[in-house]
């Protein structure tokens, strides 16, 4: 299972860290906000990180705005807004497109690509729950599933 999380705005909250315990690997898809985020996320797993909007200054500033990670065999882009995709997926070879920033969990397949939104585990926003989601790819079709932290 790899772990898929965005937006903690330098929350990690100990619900988002037990819903990713047991991930072979965790991608994080924008607005970390504290560099130690990704430091306690390593200590689960092998972390890939982007940046979004909010991280303007310091060590997360330096991540990538955008990642292309092959995993189990499958090609996933990273992006934290989905409104910046500039490539279509399905004529890249992508099987999955990870994106963030709505802070809305999303789950939909369009011309045979897998496109994830983990919605926020960071400070709730709105009405929107506070979610992560787990991603199963390889020989089948890449599947993936919103997990709802109870906070």
């Amino acid at each position: 299972m790899i772990g898929v999380l965005s937006d903690t705005h330098s929350l990690l909250r100990p619900e988002a860290l037990d819903a990713l315990r047991g991930a072979t690997h965790i991608l994080h898809a924008g607005d970390v906000g504290d560099i130690a985020i990704l430091e306690a996320l390593r200590k689960i797993a092998p972390v890939t990180a982007i940046r979004g909007n909010i991280d303007t200054g310091g060590p997360t500033a330096q991540l990538p705005a955008t990642e292309a990670i092959e995993l189990n065999g499958r090609l996933i882009y990273m992006l934290h807004s989905l409104a910046d995709l500039d490539l279509k997926p399905e004529a890249a070879g992508i099987s999955v497109v990870i994106s963030g920033h709505s802070h809305k969990p999303t789950i939909e397949t369009r011309n045979g690509v897998l496109y994830l939104n983990p919605g926020s585990c960071g400070p709730r926003r709105f009405s929107l729950p506070v979610t992560v989601a787990h991603l199963r790819v390889g020989d089948a079709v890449p599947r993936a599933e919103i997990v709802r932290l109870s906070v």
